[in-house]
């Protein structure tokens, strides 16, 4: 006999798992859109079943575990929103139940060997660029790690570019047409430094002040949607604190994740005293293409010679935001530039943050496929708004042998801003 438990008694997250559970009139029309769903083929594998999943589990007809190698294998890229015409709101669906699910959890010795390293070392700068620096090391042995750290160290790049700290203010060029706040971010500042240095000098071309705090750290998203909730918590809260959003016109960021999960503090933080200060800071929450294209974009200069690129589109910039035509708008102003679209209806590359490492052969699979995909274009170079994605196709064209640049989409207007400067 299945027990009906009423799910809203989890409280302020249970009400909008309650909510989520019950919009889905579980019509199919997900499972097209599933990443997972298309390389393994398995009802349980698709948003429709993981939502029945969850729903047997919150009403105490399953166990956790008995659930859980499907949720897991969820990369959170929340494609199939988009395509769900009942406006089930996945997102917060699978967020919130990381976060009911992970302290009920039983992880072997290596599973939790692997979050631990995960946890203590990518929301931190300094610690990753020094386990980036042993993983050198670690290299060398990887065929003799378990899966999950072999992963990791096969992420790690040959070589790390030159830590290249942002000043607290960046000055606006010109007469100042607006003033934002930097998230500079952490995974980002050690493998590409000079997307955030693109960002600051393209903002002051385009008459804006860049205020970048100090005390700032990791936004939390890797955290919220492992289901780390407290370590979640605890770094957002550095950034509630050191942030302020009276003062600046937007809190500008230069990555998807770290754009998405920034727009989910108003639900890390329901029902608790921040609630009200984490949706206002939310709600000021700007991807650098969305705030550059309302703004109206200085001219930039035509590039040295004809560049052909293709667009990927980050799946928590597309699907978790539906931003599509800012960074296309962005890069089509730049003379001298043709823009190829990639034709895979943005099927996730495998990176969904810690992805790659927790579920690496799946994620194997969705990069090859992206790659294939990016290759069939015939393009010069990649281009895409997430150092999650450039870092997963970097890999997996290296994997084939093949040398294709990868640019963040600013890193190409602050390229031809430069060339105007020198013409």
């Amino acid at each position: 006999m299945q027990h009906r438990i009423d799910i809203k008694k989890y409280g302020p997250r249970g009400e909008a798992m309650a909510e989520a559970i019950q919009s889905c009139v579980h019509c199919g029309f997900c499972l097209a859109a599933c990443p997972t769903y298309k390389v393994l083929g398995e009802e349980m594998d698709s948003p429709r079943g993981r939502i029945y999943l969850m729903k047997e589990v919150l009403e105490e007809n399953l166990t956790v575990e008995e659930a859980q190698p499907y949720l897991d294998r969820c990369l959170g890229c929340i494609g199939c929103m988009p395509a769900c015409p009942s406006g089930v709101r996945y997102d917060e669906l699978i967020v919130s139940y990381r976060a009911f699910s992970e302290p009920k959890r039983k992880r072997s010795l290596m599973d939790n060997m692997a979050r631990r390293m995960i946890a203590e070392t990518l929301p931190y700068p300094n610690r990753f660029r020094a386990a980036v620096a042993s993983g050198k090391v670690g290299k060398l042995f990887k065929g003799a790690m378990p899966e999950k750290l072999g992963a990791m160290m096969g992420l790690v790049p040959a070589d790390l570019p030159e830590d290249k700290p942002l000043p607290p203010i960046y000055p606006a060029k010109g007469r100042r047409r607006a003033r934002v706040a930097l998230l500079s971010g952490c995974v980002q500042t050690v493998l590409n430094p000079d997307i955030n240095w693109a960002t600051v000098r393209v903002l002051s071309e385009n008459g804006v002040e860049t205020v970048i705090p100090q005390e700032q750290g990791c936004c939390g998203s890797i955290m919220m949607h492992i289901g780390e909730e407290e370590r979640a918590k605890k770094l957002a809260r550095q950034n509630l604190q050191v942030f302020v959003p009276d003062e600046v016109d937007a809190i500008i960021t230069n990555a998807a994740g770290c754009g998405s999960g920034m727009k989910e503090y108003g639900l890390l933080f329901k029902g608790l005293s921040e609630e009200a200060e984490a949706e206002k800071f939310a709600e000021k929450v700007q991807d650098i293409s969305v705030f550059l294209d309302s703004l109206g974009l200085k001219p930039p200069a035509e590039l040295r010679e004809p560049l052909t690129v293709v667009y990927q589109d980050a799946c928590h910039l597309l699907h978790a935001q539906g931003i599509r035509s800012a960074p296309r708008n962005l890069l089509s102003s730049i003379p001298g530039l043709t823009l190829l679209e990639l034709g895979d209806d943005g099927l996730c590359c495998g990176s969904a943050g810690t992805y790659n490492i927790e579920q690496p052969e799946i994620a194997h699979q969705l990069g090859q496929r992206k790659v294939q995909h990016v290759l069939n274009t015939g393009a010069q170079a990649v281009v895409s708004g997430n150092i999650g994605c450039l870092t997963q196709i970097q890999s997996h064209l290296a994997n084939r042998g093949v040398s294709l640049p990868l640019y963040h989409t600013i890193e190409l207007l602050d390229w031809a801003y430069r060339r105007k400067a020198q013409t």
